[in-house]
């Protein structure tokens, strides 16, 4: 195998995965694509509520299982992948993340704002006293500058943290964006990087070359795209572009495309196709996990989801802020004359 062309990949099917079906995978769904992941190959399969630890809240949805139930569920049928969990500060706390370590997990990743990788600090050295693997996650990297994004990805890298990840939550990013900004941080920082895209602008894919050809070794996948927004690139689709593009990724091509095939489309609520909502959130650099919340409040007020989106955009709205999205839809109806 040609060292310099390996390329781990992480798949989020059953963490960003969890946003396309409102939080309730059940325990039975979780085992069988947590088995099919692992039989495939994956390295690292996250497994966590959409917002990670502790998500499961009216803010950002109700999750059929318990973090303990999706974990142990997962951790039951994986023999050589490593759990990993999403941990957001001020959702996830201490005390969840020994949960997850209880329940089998071997690796983290610290997400926050892309300005905002000071408040990971204690989570990260946290991880590494418990023994796991640490990714510090920058996410909506869109809306910092490369300079900026190689700043905080240095900041993870003194805190303790394993790896680096640059993402497009948003599916905003063109791949002249992605390049420069992961280039940014491979020089600035000596941790491998990786890169996390979403499809709102169908750029997934060429995005995620675009990162490796920036310096990136680490990527997300989603099998069948399963995500928040237009979803994350496919899994079984970027194994077969990266096997054609020289790159080596450790994952049977066959078994992952079987995996999403008759495992995951099945349990799909819909297609994860880009719609007109979710091309407007990757237009107007949305948080692609708003996209249910806004579908949600656009109903309730009789309102154009893209119209909501445009006017999140234009506040600058980030991870978070879910519960403003009724908000901003009552305001607009009321300019309206809506009521």
């Amino acid at each position: 195998m040609n060292k310099d062309k390996l390329v781990r990949i992480v798949d989020t099917t059953l963490r960003d995965g969890s946003h396309a079906v409102a939080h309730q995978f059940t325990g039975e769904q979780i085992m069988a694509i947590a088995g099919g992941l692992d039989e495939a190959g994956i390295e690292y399969i996250e497994v966590s509520h959409g917002d990670g630890l502790a998500g499961s809240s009216y803010n950002y949805g109700w999750a059929s299982l318990s973090d303990e139930e999706m974990l142990k569920a997962a951790a039951s049928v994986i023999r050589r992948a490593k759990l990993t969990v999403l941990l957001l500060p001020g959702i996830g706390t201490k005390e969840d993340l020994k949960l997850a370590i209880d329940c089998g997990a071997k690796a983290v990743r610290v997400a926050t704002h892309v300005t905002e990788a000071d408040i990971g600090e204690q989570h990260i050295g946290l991880a590494k006293e418990m023994g796991l693997e640490a990714f510090g996650f920058l996410m909506m990297c869109h809306m910092a500058p490369p300079e900026k994004v190689a700043e905080q990805a240095a900041l993870f890298e003194t805190y303790g943290a394993d790896y680096i990840y640059i993402a497009d939550s948003a599916g905003a990013m063109l791949p002249e964006d992605v390049k420069a900004r992961v280039a940014a941080v491979v020089e600035k920082v000596k941790l491998p990087v990786g890169f996390h895209a979403h499809n709102n602008l169908t750029l997934a894919t060429a995005n995620c070359l675009a990162a490796l050809e920036a310096g990136a070794t680490f990527l997300d996948g989603a099998c069948r795209g399963l995500g928040a927004g237009a979803g994350n690139v496919q899994t079984e689709a970027l194994v077969g572009v990266l096997d054609k593009a020289g790159y080596q990724t450790g994952v049977d091509f066959y078994k992952i495309m079987d995996v999403a095939e008759d495992i995951v489309e099945p349990i799909m609520h819909r297609p994860q196709v880009v719609r007109n909502a979710p091309l407007m959130q990757g237009y107007a650099g949305v948080y692609s996990s708003f996209l249910l919340h806004t579908y949600r409040a656009a109903e309730k007020f009789g309102l154009d989801p893209r119209d909501i989106l445009v006017e999140l955009g234009r506040r600058r709205m980030v991870g978070g802020q879910e519960d403003m999205i009724i908000d901003v839809a009552y305001q607009l109806a009321q300019q309206r004359g809506g009521n």
